[in-house]
């Protein structure tokens, strides 16, 4: 691994990077990275940013529980489903900062995403298994483009 990135050649897409499902309700509160279901610590934060309609950059902090109360009903009425095509990984011991390109559909078979942008995933591992400790993320916009480097490479891997 150079600079502690790892490039993820050769892994076949569908068992590596599925659909990220938050489980939004107080059950089960969690993420899903790829097929993994990995929790959240108690206090997870989620971090929505983007710009005003004057243009003020702007952001809102989220426990996993007051997403769910805010965008819960909203994202099962409309459907919401986030398929990750492109990820990057540094990790340092217990501490692992992942940037997860996504694309956004309303069915999960849409032809054409509706949003597309960047999650920027903090975990931790306690030895036994993964947390999430923040998602914090912004989407792309036409000022805002998402770098080639951040795309999926030509050969199926993840960004390098």
């Amino acid at each position: 691994m150079a600079r502690g990135r790892s490039r993820r050649r050769g892994v076949d897409r569908r068992d590596s990077r599925g659909v990220v499902r938050r489980d939004l309700g107080p059950r089960r509160p969690g993420a899903r990275l790829g097929s993994v279901p990995v929790p959240f610590i108690p206090e997870a934060r989620l971090i929505p940013t983007g710009r005003s309609e004057t243009g003020e950059h702007g952001y809102n902090v989220w426990s996993p529980g007051d997403y769910a109360d805010r965008a819960g009903a909203s994202l099962e009425q409309t459907g919401f489903f986030e398929v990750e095509i492109a990820r990057s990984i540094d990790r340092f011991g217990p501490v692992v900062q992942a940037f997860s390109t996504y694309e956004s559909r309303r069915n999960a078979d849409d032809p054409e995403p509706f949003a597309r942008g960047i999650n920027s995933i903090q975990l931790m591992h306690d030895g036994r298994r993964w947390y999430v400790v923040t998602i914090y993320w912004s989407g792309e916009r036409p000022d805002l483009p998402i770098p080639g480097h951040y795309l999926p490479s030509p050969d199926g891997g993840g960004a390098p």
